[in-house]
């Protein structure tokens, strides 16, 4: 085990132990407690699927994010997370539903450039900036992880494996937001519209919140907004994969009856996802990674 590692455990108290290190002194007594515990390595909250999406994590380097990421608010739907123009002082993970990264043109449009999810941290990237140059929306009532910038300063500088993965998150995101940039400049309105729809189904399916079906809390303005169309467009489209049997809306609720159906109509290719681990590392990639599991979603 790493010396910086060793020492980050015995300024914690950890030991051996196998729970998180104490985060009293934070005043954090809350019902978090409940996201944040972990039996062996059953269970793991969504932050730790997203990072091990691109990196094998150890247990200790596990506790090491949960325990950054034990500030836990709650941010009502339709509210600024952080606002454009804000200075970062915090990083922000959702832990629980869903938001966006939009930025507003001066006629008050706004265009949506990102969609979080469980697991997903907001600005990984603001660490760097002295203002943000967009904002972030709780799309849901939200659960919103706030960690310290010099935390994740720590972290990083203790531990060369988290800090790969807090890189190659961020690259993964922009691998995403390659795909919408090519969905609002070449894809036709059906094309980008079902792409966006594989995408998030996709998405929540990696952290286990959904198979066929699963809550997709967006209106057609989101939709809209996101793929660069309007909310009249966006229905037509909708309407039009209803009537080819590609998927079924109601109440919030997406069923994709037929996913390669919908995927082979707009030209859905999750390997900008890059899933594949490094071959160093095919013993450690967790139980929910098999190579099974990444053939029955692809």
């Amino acid at each position: 085990m790493p010396t910086a590692i060793q020492d980050w455990m015995a300024r914690n108290n950890h030991g051996s132990s196998t729970f998180l290190p104490d985060v009293a002194d934070r005043g954090v007594r809350h019902a978090e407690r409940e996201i944040i515990k972990m039996e062996g390595d059953t269970v793991s909250p969504h932050v730790i699927r997203k990072l091990e999406l691109v990196e094998p994590l150890d247990k200790v380097e596990k506790e090491m994010i949960l325990s950054a990421c034990s500030d836990i608010r709650s941010v009502p739907r339709r509210r600024d997370i952080i606002s454009d123009g804000d200075s970062p002082e915090f990083l922000h993970l959702v832990v629980e539903g869903w938001a966006a990264r939009y930025k507003i043109l001066k006629d008050g449009s706004r265009r949506i450039t990102a969609f979080m999810l469980p697991g997903d941290f907001c600005d990984l990237h603001a660490t760097l900036l002295h203002a943000m140059d967009h904002a972030i929306l709780a799309v849901t009532n939200c659960r919103i992880a706030y960690v310290a910038n010099e935390e994740i300063d720590r972290i990083t500088k203790v531990s060369a494996t988290l800090a790969r993965a807090f890189w190659r998150a961020t690259l993964v995101d922009e691998a995403i937001l390659r795909q919408w940039l090519v969905n609002s400049g070449r894809r036709n309105a059906f094309e980008a519209v079902a792409h966006l729809l594989c995408e998030l189904h996709f998405r929540s399916q990696l952290i286990g919140l959904g198979s066929a079906r699963l809550a997709l809390p967006l209106t057609q303005e989101d939709l809209a907004d996101a793929s660069g169309l309007t909310a009249v467009h966006v229905n037509r489209m909708l309407q039009r994969m209803r009537k080819e049997g590609l998927i079924e809306m109601a109440n919030g609720q997406l069923f994709v009856p037929d996913v390669r159906a919908l995927r082979q109509s707009c030209g859905f290719d999750p390997n900008y996802f890059h899933l594949r681990l490094s071959d160093d590392y095919p013993s450690d990639r967790p139980e929910h990674l098999s190579d099974a599991t990444l053939e029955s979603l692809a």
